[in-house]
Parts: C-alpha cells; structure tokens; sequence
C-alpha cells in the first residue's frame, strides 16, 4: 500500500496482517502505527481505541468473505453450486492469507482472544449463523421435501466447513477445506 493511501486504510491494512499472524492481544497500538507507516495519533483520530480498531477489523474480514462468496455465487448454477460456493469462498480466503502464513479463520481466532460478551464476538457469530442459513437455504432449494433433514444437514455442513478451517490452519495450506468440499458432496447426495 502507497504512502499516499488514507491513514484510516493504512491501519486497518496493518491491523489486518498483525491481527491475523500475530494475534490481537499480542498486537499493541505502536506495532500497528509503526507498520502502517502512520503517527499513533492518526490511529486515535481514526479509532476510538484498540478494541474500535478491532471491530473495524473483524467487520472487514466478515466483508471480504462475503465478497468471495458473492463472486463465487455468480457462477453457481443450482442450489448445489450455491452450497459448494461456500466452501469455495473459503479456500479462497484461505488463500489470501498465504502471504502472511494461514492460520485459519481470522474471524475465530479474534474471537478466541475478545472476553465472552465482547460485541466483536457477536460479529463473528452472525457469520458462522449466516453460512449455515445459507445451506438451509440451498438444501431446500435441492430437497423442499426434506422437511427436519434440512436443518440436520445444514448443521452437518457448516461444522464440517468450521472443523476443516481450523484444522487447515493448524496445518498450514488448504487441503482440509478441499477435503471437506469432497465430503460436502458425499453428504449432499445422501439428502
């Protein structure tokens, strides 16, 4: 990024990068000034504090997964596409990720360090909420008849999804989540 890009978007660069390689707690306020190139007090007219930073950070990466995800589901033809586009967009994020070392979901690991009540938290929930209505959605596109199976198997998928981000970032690379689209198809065919 330029030094002529706004500050606001400078820090929330750096924020992204540090939050994510390094961690949130163990990312204070100089490392993200001195890596985005800024004075600290353009962090605080942008920012009201460490934890709005956060927010803004956790609100972004929630928007650059839907990002993928809408323009994987421009190519998806039927409700079965539609539901494999979901674990499409998340190799994708994965894969943006490789510059900075994969470690998995950037959303679940700020997560993990923000206090139970956090509102952050309640960001990174409506998106796990969010990609499992989703498959509510594709699955009764695919089987209007399922009827209880849908929400059964809905569930099934987006922990499935869940279990091989995090064990794709424990590993390194992708191959889970590729691993886990394959069993996707396995347990969309047995509706």
């Amino acid at each position: 990024m330029s030094d002529k890009a706004p500050a606001r978007e400078r820090l929330l660069k750096a924020a992204a990068e540090l939050f994510y390689r390094d961690g949130v707690g163990a990312t204070g306020i100089d490392a993200i000034t001195a890596h985005a190139g800024v004075a600290k007090m353009s962090l605080y007219n942008n920012f009201s504090s460490k934890t709005d930073l956060v927010n803004a950070y956790i609100e972004a990466r929630h928007r650059e997964w839907q990002e993928l995800y809408r323009e994987r589901l421009a190519h998806a033809a039927t409700p079965r596409d539609r539901a494999l586009a979901i674990f499409d967009s998340y190799v994708d994020h994965a894969e943006m990720a490789y510059s900075w070392g994969f470690r998995g979901c950037g959303l679940l690991n700020a997560a993990a360090e923000l206090s139970v009540g956090d509102p952050a938290r309640d960001i990174v929930a409506s998106q796990k909420d969010e990609v499992e209505t989703l498959f509510k959605q594709y699955l009764a596109e695919m089987k209007p008849d399922a009827g209880a199976a849908i929400d059964e198997t809905a569930e099934h998928l987006s922990f499935l999804l869940e279990g091989a981000m995090s064990r794709a970032g424990l590993d390194g690379h992708d191959a889970r989540l590729k691993t886990a689209r394959r069993i996707a198809i396995s347990i969309m065919d047995q509706l």
